[in-house]
């Protein structure tokens, strides 16, 4: 019975003392890390001058009001309506785009969607390497193609800092793999021949993508504007859940409630099992 005890309180302790570092984990998929933080009250500061100053003209938070962003982030009511709000909203309004939606998709083919909850559904990881991977593509109609999501109607608008990222492209490797049809359907002696990229590489428009370059150079190095990106991404994975926050604040609270009712927990079963031998 006390060993059970004991480590009842163990697995609750431990369980709790990952909520607050689950909510703030980065999303898988092979990509290379964001390393964000939304407890970096700093960064997401930086996010959210980025977010408003390059996204909100398009993108809307509807589910984030501009007194939440004033709550979390630590800024006063004048600092967020004189540096954050550029719509003419009301300080306990959410983040609404100033662009009318018809008119969006009409310019851009369709509207902008919000980006309320891009970073969780997304998650960070996907949403730091999109705003990395856009390269220059005369064939799109804005001029812009992304290797994350490619196809994308969105164009690069951190180009400047960034610079105009070019990419190179080699065709298609042919390979042979097993099948079972007709030759009609090009299935010959157990056979049929393939056109894939070769291992690694991503298939954008039937063709395999080598690498990208930044070709002309914009106002940051590669390092600055990783944390640009970083910054941003932070912003819009605290956008998608503010309430991350608040929990990691209770959660040591959490922890040592639980931990002393665990202790008082011990000693009441000793207490009661004091005359069992």
């Amino acid at each position: 019975m006390k060993n059970a005890m004991t480590k009842l309180g163990l697995s609750l302790a431990v369980a709790l003392t990952s909520i607050a570092p689950a909510a703030l984990a980065n999303s898988g998929g092979g990509m290379p890390p964001a390393n964000t933080r939304p407890d970096n009250i700093a960064q997401v500061q930086r996010g959210a001058k980025l977010f408003f100053n390059y996204c909100v003209g398009c993108h809307s938070l509807q589910f984030v009001r501009y007194s939440r962003l004033a709550d979390d982030l630590g800024l006063s009511e004048d600092q967020v309506m004189q540096n954050l709000n550029f719509t003419g909203a009301k300080f306990g309004d959410t983040v609404v785009s100033s662009m009318p939606a018809a008119d969006a998709a009409v310019w851009f083919g369709k509207a902008p969607p919000d980006l309320s909850l891009e970073g969780r559904s997304k998650g960070p990881d996907w949403v730091y390497n999109y705003l990395k991977s856009f390269y220059v593509d005369h064939s799109r109609p804005l001029g812009w193609n992304n290797v994350v999501f490619p196809g994308a109607s969105m164009p690069n608008v951190l180009w400047e800092m960034q610079g105009s990222q070019h990419a190179t492209f080699e065709p298609k490797q042919k390979k042979q793999e097993k099948c079972s049809g007709t030759p009609a359907e090009g299935c010959n002696n157990g056979v049929r021949e393939v056109e894939v990229c070769a291992e690694g590489k991503t298939e954008i428009d039937g063709k395999c993508l080598v690498h990208l370059e930044v070709a002309a150079a914009g106002t940051q190095n590669a390092q600055q504007f990783d944390e640009t990106v970083r910054d941003l991404t932070a912003f819009l994975q605290y956008a998608a859940e503010p309430a991350a926050l608040q929990r990691q604040k209770l959660g040591a609270w959490v922890v040592l409630y639980l931990a002393f009712f665990t202790f008082l927990a011990w000693l009441l079963k000793k207490e009661y099992w004091k005359d069992v031998h």
